[in-house]
């Protein structure tokens, strides 16, 4: 390697570190923020805040990466410009190109282990951050419960005065609403003055145990006159348990997310397969609906085709029956339609919910390789960029990164969610930023190659010269 090339990966990779520890400082405050509820007042040392923060760093990357190598291209290039160190190397026949070159190479190492981040570290700590959390309300089961407050927990809203024990597993002063579904307002508020939580890795039941305590009871007479009266049952009890399902610990549960999203657990391989198998169960799924379908409404679809195809047999049938057959026979052909139209109505939604799993995953298998090549793109961006604007430092260089990399992420968002609903393909969804910001960066680089400014103004400022030159023609013309 020569002097200048490793001068110039020196310069990029002590940017390029600098920006990204910075980055994912952001962005572990602002996950920090999103998970506060689950964090904060809920008795946990900080090995486990950090191990919760460890498991949930891996997918900050893909954010960060893309922009830490633009901010640190333009920064780079944007220095050697500004401090006329583009204008030596040009002088010495060095072109751009050439200056680029070893960076590049490294652009593109970079791309293949962002690649292989994304298709190996990044399932596996999806994978662990979810158990994690899981984990976390069988090692500490009274994290859910905050003191002087109440906590949903499931179908019960329960206070606590005081928590005490080594895991806050002792309580004192409980008060507890149970929820009620029923329509006659009814409720139920269960009073103790201490509790205990028990629990054990091995059940994902959570037995809460009251002492001394009154349970009261809204009784709902069926005279309206008597509920005047706000009639109410009340009984006390040495020692009463209720159990707990531990999934519904957390109200900000995980549960739907894994079921709902395990094409963020899985690698290229494991993605590929499942795609094969659920368009394996889609197409089964199809047939049987159609062939229910058919058999809901009588007939086959041979003879659904040949009854379309045979109009001179038309006979009108009701002219046999009377007003009143008629009307009733009309009535129960209206209730059948409209029951089959509510069938066809849910296998609708059946088969579209099929279909937004499947594009997921084929979001989540595109999204590897759009992690890896959003590398290259950005520093085809940023170090031609910088190299025009000759600005260096966190001034100028902050601006235009941040302003391309929201349209680079709002457009990649936008597309992913249009084609999780099947309103385009996945593919284009997930290469839509690509495609966008493709042009741009050969645009840049062509300009930077041939000395070119960002925005040539003559060609803005020349028309209108001209423009008003006719309308106001000089003395001397």
């Amino acid at each position: 390697m020569k002097i200048l090339d490793r001068y110039i990966l020196k310069s990029f990779i002590t940017t390029f570190t600098t920006v990204f520890v910075i980055l994912l400082l952001i962005f572990i405050l602002q996950t920090v923020w999103l998970f506060i509820s689950e964090l904060a007042g809920k008795d946990l040392d900080v090995m486990l805040i950090v191990k919760f923060l460890l498991f949930k760093m891996p997918s900050l990357v893909p954010l960060v990466l893309p922009l830490s190598v633009l901010l640190a291209s333009i920064m780079t290039f944007g220095d050697l410009a500004e401090n006329y160190e583009f204008a030596a190397m040009k002088s010495a026949g060095i072109s751009l190109q050439r200056i680029m070159k070893g960076l590049t190479l490294f652009i593109i190492f970079l791309s293949g282990a962002a690649f292989f981040f994304a298709n190996n570290v990044i399932p596996y700590a999806e994978y662990k951050f979810i158990n994690f959390r899981k984990e976390i309300a069988q090692m500490k089961p009274a994290m859910a419960i905050a003191e002087g407050q109440f906590s949903e927990v499931g179908s019960y809203n329960i206070k606590v005065n005081k928590k005490s024990g080594e895991n806050g597993n002792f309580l004192t002063g409980v008060t507890i609403h149970k929820k009620t579904y029923s329509f006659d307002g009814s409720k139920n508020v269960i009073k103790a003055k201490t509790g205990e939580l028990i629990s054990s890795d091995k059940s994902s039941i959570l037995q809460l145990v009251l002492n001394d305590g009154y349970y009261y009871e809204d009784l709902v007479p069926k005279k309206y006159e008597e509920r005047k009266k706000l009639p109410f049952a009340k009984s006390s009890f040495k020692k009463y348990i209720i159990n707990i399902d531990l999934t519904k610990l957390n109200a900000n549960s995980e549960d739907d997310f894994q079921v709902k999203n395990t094409d963020k657990m899985l690698t290229l391989k494991e993605l590929l397969y499942t795609v094969d198998s659920l368009n394996a169960n889609y197409k089964k799924d199809v047939i049987s609906i159609s062939d229910n379908i058919y058999q809901r409404i009588g007939t086959t679809t041979s003879n659904f085709k040949s009854s379309n195809t045979n109009t001179n047999l038309k006979t009108d049938i009701l002219s046999k029956y009377s007003n009143a057959e008629k009307a009733n026979l009309l009535s129960i052909a209206s209730n059948y339609a409209t029951n089959n139209k509510f069938s066809i109505e849910s296998y609708k939604s059946e088969l579209d919910n099929k279909i937004e799993t499947i594009n997921e995953h084929w979001i989540a298998i595109y999204e590897k390789f759009v992690i890896a090549l959003s590398c290259l793109l950005m520093f085809f961006i940023g170090a031609p960029l910088g190299a025009i604007i000759r600005k260096g430092g966190l001034g100028l260089p902050i601006v235009f990164a941040v302003t391309i990399f929201i349209i680079f992420h709002f457009v990649n968002t936008f597309g992913k969610k249009v084609a999780q609903e099947n309103e385009i393909s996945p593919f284009l969804g997930c290469w839509l930023s690509t495609m966008i910001l493709l042009p741009l960066a050969i645009l840049l680089t062509y300009r930077a190659t041939n000395d070119i400014g960002l925005v040539n103004m003559d060609v803005i400022l020349t028309p209108i010269h001209k423009f008003f030159k006719k309308i106001f023609p000089s003395n001397n013309e």
